[in-house]
């Protein structure tokens, strides 16, 4: 996430081409398209209602990151700007030309969201997250359980304990079943924790997902992770989490994931392991 950035603009009268008679999303797009050299053409801005929620968050005092939570965006880039004593939209595309030309032809800013009180307008650009809709469950499980047994397969390095290469994990269906119902309780209340609200530890909610006997449960949570492989070369590198994963007793896994766009974490994460008895 980009640093807020900051401008001040003089009351004097510019021009700046059709800019001087639109609106702020023309203004900002044509210094975007035309006003700094482009070697490319240049997708233009799109209005999010998210971000001009978050715009009005700003001008009232609160942090990109606060603003962008309260409005349940989430962002993978974003940048905020604020023009103090601007009066045309041409000023603002004069200033943005000559000073934030590096923030405007970022391809990644998809989107913008302005406020404007008086003589001061703020404004949000970002790149939305993609977050793996639930109609993509399949695919996400299969491409972590890949990767699991990718490192199962050839060994791994767990902090300073050396796991030797072990069996391939087999998705189940009832520990997915547990994986899923915990992330979305850590997400729907925003909290990452291996005890259920309710008080149930890993083995209970597996126990209620109606696996059946075991000789062993293990669970890796995580938050903030958008990818398959993002969430799990988290886990991969963290020495306790690297340890369930390469830990040759667990013959089956689960895994659930949540998205949670009120939150900063934005995303949770759950693998549940187990043997049956």
């Amino acid at each position: 996430m980009l640093p807020l950035l900051m401008a001040s603009l003089a009351a004097a009268s510019a021009h700046a081409g059709n800019a001087a008679n639109g609106d702020i999303l023309a203004a900002v797009n044509w210094a975007r398209q035309r006003g700094c050299n482009a070697a490319a053409t240049r997708v233009p801005l799109q209005n999010n209602p998210k971000l001009q929620i978050a715009a009005g968050r700003l001008a009232g005092g609160s942090g990109l990151h606060e603003a962008l939570a309260a409005a349940g965006y989430l962002a993978s880039e974003s940048s905020a700007l604020h023009f103090s004593g601007a009066v045309s939209d041409a000023q603002i595309t004069r200033t943005l030309t000559a000073n934030y030309c590096r923030t405007l032809v970022n391809p990644k800013l998809q989107e913008i969201g302005s406020e404007r009180r008086g003589r001061d307008v703020w404004m949000v650009l970002a790149a939305p997250v993609s977050v793996p809709a639930a109609t993509d469950a399949a695919s996400v499980s299969r491409q972590i359980l890949d990767r699991v047994n990718a490192a199962r397969a050839a060994g791994r390095r767990c902090g300073a304990k050396y796991l030797a290469p072990v069996a391939p994990l087999t998705l189940s269906s009832k520990l997915t079943g547990a994986a899923l119902a915990h992330s979305r309780e850590m997400a729907k209340f925003g909290a990452l924790d291996h005890r259920g609200r309710d008080g149930s530890s890993p083995a209970e909610r597996v126990e209620r997902a109606g696996y059946g006997a075991h000789s062993i449960v293990g669970e890796n949570i995580a938050a903030g992770a958008m990818t398959p492989a993002e969430v799990t070369e988290g886990w991969l590198e963290s020495p306790a989490h690297c340890e369930n994963i390469m830990d040759r007793r667990f013959t089956q896994i689960g895994i659930g994931y949540a998205a949670s766009p009120g939150t900063a974490a934005g995303m949770y994460w759950t693998q549940d392991f187990a043997a049956p008895r």
